[in-house]
């Protein structure tokens, strides 16, 4: 099997409304590459209305990427589907408690943390991703279809989320599988919902994806996140979303993404 080394771009920015508002982004997300191509990564959105928002954010990611590490470091021979989705729900539950921890540390709320969360695994013969709340993630395999593999408002109710923190959260997770060559994934918080996708079918929308995918794809690695910063921060987005942004976006390098 052909060696895939993924080449990833990453970026949270604030949206406008919170720097209008003096408020910091509540948005965060990471990610981790591990031997045998396996990429781990995750994004989490916090809640509007909670105080502590970016920290909650903040420690859902950086949690589920350890739980996640730490598993598939200490699993012997080549990753089985069924490993990996008890690893990534694994690693939500792990987070939540991570963020009750923290909650109970400042002795504030719980509810004051809440975040969403898109916990992900992407190798070289599957991807597995979970979600609790909104945002999305989408695939594109080598023939260059396009799917969306988690979406929000999965259960069918409109302008309604679920958070890590929700009492029921785990009974609103939702893990999802693609057993195909993925050539490109990518991970999104809500405030790209309406650019990205077509809803209410939460359907990707190519003309959004293809040229990201293509540059991230084309471009010099240590150069990609600030272009990518620099890209949600433009006009061509911001009069389109005043929300905190997120989007994470990987290609296998050298890999064209695009159907001839």
């Amino acid at each position: 099997m052909k060696r895939v080394t993924w080449r990833v771009a990453a970026a949270s920015v604030c949206g406008t409304a919170h720097e209008r508002a003096g408020m910091p982004c509540q948005d965060a997300c990471g990610w981790r590459l591990l031997p045998g191509g396996v990429l781990l990564a995750a994004v989490a959105d916090g809640a509007g209305s909670a105080t502590l928002a970016e920290v909650g954010a903040q420690i859902a990611v950086q949690t589920a990427l350890s739980a996640l590490t730490q598993a598939a470091r200490t699993y012997s021979g080549a990753l089985s589907v069924a490993a990996t989705e008890e690893w990534i729900r694994r690693s939500v539950m792990a987070t939540r408690e991570a963020v009750q921890t923290e909650a109970a540390v400042q002795a504030t709320p719980e509810r004051e943390f809440a975040c969403t969360l898109i916990a992900l695994v992407a190798t070289p013969r599957f991807v597995i991703a979970a979600q609790i709340g909104d945002g999305a993630t989408v695939v594109q395999d080598a023939s260059g279809g396009m799917s969306t593999l988690t979406a929000p408002n999965e259960e069918g109710y409109i302008n309604e989320t679920h958070f890590l923190t929700d009492p029921d959260a785990m009974a609103h997770l939702h893990v999802h599988c693609c057993e195909s060559r993925i050539t490109a994934v990518a991970a999104l918080t809500d405030g790209l919902q309406r650019l990205a996708l077509k809803l209410p079918e939460a359907q990707p929308h190519r003309p959004f994806f293809e040229p990201l995918f293509r540059f991230v794809a084309e471009s010099d690695s240590s150069m990609a996140e600030t272009r990518l910063s620099a890209l949600l921060r433009s006009p061509r987005i911001t009069q389109r979303a005043d929300d905190d942004l997120t989007l994470l976006l990987a290609t296998h390098a050298g890999v064209a993404v695009s159907p001839e």
